[in-house]
């Protein structure tokens, strides 16, 4: 177990990708603070991995607020004393034309998906920099901010991109004290997120849901969309050994819809 004594704090944990990366993380050893809005949702995620024989806490949260976020750490220090793996996977979004979107989209998506990120990832490294450890932080961003133009909309990829330019400014100004910062980008992933703005989408279209996802897959070179365990598989080896001098960069998994 590649994490084994390690604490990670994960964030919009209660389903998808969260759930995933929290899940590979405990089996790798770590314990795991688990957060989402959802707080019963959550303790779900917590349970199964108990019933694993790992370590958990839930912490039902909403991660645009600042002050949840420092309750987060704080509970995440109580619990366990320290925080060497921060995942900043909550995100929120909706399907919706340029033309659409209003001044409340805009200020939704990115309280959470840009402020929250970012408020994560510093009262985190702060406790990192503190305990003298280091740390990994990794960022879940999105090929949307690298401008893919399947993106559900507009003011999403503009959080995404934040979230890529924060994580090269942070690991530039984070690294003298061991702090490796890496964002994953995901392209089409099975979530319930993404399930949402697909029956959106294809509503849109007026095609069917299957019809919709047969075009989506053969927009992708290797041919199938992504599952939430395939994102959790990087999360896992941003966190381990294997990537410690890996830092400032943002990893596409994607089935190679995009390639830089």
């Amino acid at each position: 177990m590649s994490l084994n004594g390690k604490v990670a704090l994960v964030t919009g944990a209660a389903q998808g990708m969260g759930r995933s990366i929290a899940m590979r993380l405990a089996i790798e050893g770590a314990s795991v603070v688990a957060t989402d809005i959802n707080g019963k949702l959550v303790e779900q995620t917590t349970i199964a991995i108990r019933e694993l024989g790992h370590e958990a806490i839930a912490v039902g949260a909403d991660i645009g607020d600042i002050d949840d976020i420092d309750r987060v750490v704080d509970e995440a220090l109580n619990a366990f004393g320290r925080i060497d793996i921060l995942v900043n996977n909550a995100g929120v979004t909706r399907h919706a034309d340029i033309m659409d979107l209003t001044v409340d989209d805009w200020d939704r998506i990115h309280r959470v998906n840009a402020r929250g990120t970012f408020f994560c990832l510093q009262r985190v490294a702060r406790k990192m920099i503190d305990g003298g450890r280091g740390g990994r932080i990794i960022n879940i961003a999105s090929i949307a901010g690298k401008g893919y133009s399947g993106t559900s909309n507009a003011a999403y990829a503009a959080s995404k991109g934040a979230v890529i330019a924060m994580t090269h400014i942070a690991a530039h100004q984070l690294g003298g004290y061991d702090i490796n910062v890496n964002a994953i980008c995901p392209g089409v992933t099975r979530t319930a997120m993404s399930q949402a703005t697909a029956v959106q989408r294809s509503q849109n279209l007026g095609i069917s849901l299957d019809e919709l996802e047969e075009r989506r897959s053969a927009t992708i070179p290797i041919g199938r969309a992504n599952e939430p365990e395939d994102i959790a598989e990087m999360a896992v080896f941003l966190a381990g050994p294997g990537s410690r001098n890996i830092t400032g960069q943002a990893f596409n998994v994607d089935g190679g819809l995009i390639m830089h």
